[in-house]
């Protein structure tokens, strides 16, 4: 079996393009790489190289009117560019699952978390309300989450910063997507809940299997949770490699630059998976 057959996710000579008033102009180009079963790809770059964009191509989350996307991204062997809207809704959540760096911003505000997180849930599955809500609890007790048949009743405004990750990982992860993109999961948050969602995802990931792309400009974050790294720069890949090759052998010069300024996650010397 090839390398191709064995990806859950696979992309491959991946362009994004934005119109402006003088034309395209190139945001992300020569993107390739794959994912497989269980794999946590660590994708890093100082802000503005690319990552969130690439990521957003993958969810096909642009703005169609603006953007222009070529390349090939394949899940589970289909293949995800070009696909109308409707189409990527039904898989965004259920196959392809997405956690954003600002989760204040995954939640509508007028709506309680119980009502937004069992609506996710109905719209993928065929389970009545009740069935839904007794998963919703089933999934965030799963996080750590205290009292979720309170919680649901809650609006996002009344839960900690660190709750409401956790509530966003529930959500990412209550249909066992194939694979959860992770853009800067622990950045808004201070070190305890920091831990306690990179706990989260490597148990999710040891658990279903599931494929994780760790994006985050944090090395210490990536050399706790990474298999492979991606470097880039400029809106192109630099250098890919197994996380103690990148670490320990850096090819590139700008990868260098990037591992003297990393900081370090002090966790009693244990490392994130000792800690389950």
């Amino acid at each position: 079996m090839g390398t191709k057959d064995r990806n859950i996710l696979h992309v491959k000579d991946l362009h994004v393009e934005v119109q402006t008033k003088d034309g395209l102009t190139p945001l992300v180009q020569d993107i390739h790489f794959g994912m497989e079963k269980g794999e946590v790809l660590g994708l890093v770059g100082e802000s503005g190289s690319g990552k969130t964009v690439t990521s957003m191509s993958i969810l096909q989350m642009h703005n169609k009117d603006s953007m222009n996307i070529r390349g090939s991204i394949t899940l589970k062997g289909r293949e995800l560019n070009g696909l109308k809207n409707k189409e990527m809704r039904q898989i965004r959540g259920k196959d392809i699952a997405y956690i954003m760096q600002n989760p204040m911003n995954a939640f509508t505000p007028v709506f309680t978390i119980g009502y937004q997180l069992i609506e996710t849930i109905r719209a993928h599955t065929s389970l009545s309300r009740k069935q839904a809500k007794e998963l919703a609890i089933d999934v965030m007790q799963n996080v750590n989450l205290p009292d979720p048949a309170k919680l649901l009743k809650n609006y996002p405004f009344q839960l900690s910063g660190g709750m409401i990750q956790r509530v966003i990982i529930a959500m990412a992860t209550c249909l066992r997507p194939s694979v959860i993109i992770a853009d800067e999961p622990t950045t808004a948050l201070d070190l305890h809940n920091q831990l306690s969602v990179l706990r989260l995802l490597d148990q999710i990931r040891s658990e279903y299997g599931t494929s994780i792309l760790l994006i985050s400009h944090d090395l210490g974050v990536i050399a706790e949770m990474a298999d492979d790294v991606i470097v880039m720069q400029h809106g192109r890949i630099l250098e890919k490699a197994n996380v103690f090759e990148v670490f320990d052998h850096p090819q590139h010069e700008y990868t260098k630059k990037l591992l003297t300024k990393r900081p370090t996650l002090h966790v009693e010397q244990q490392s994130i998976t000792q800690m389950l």
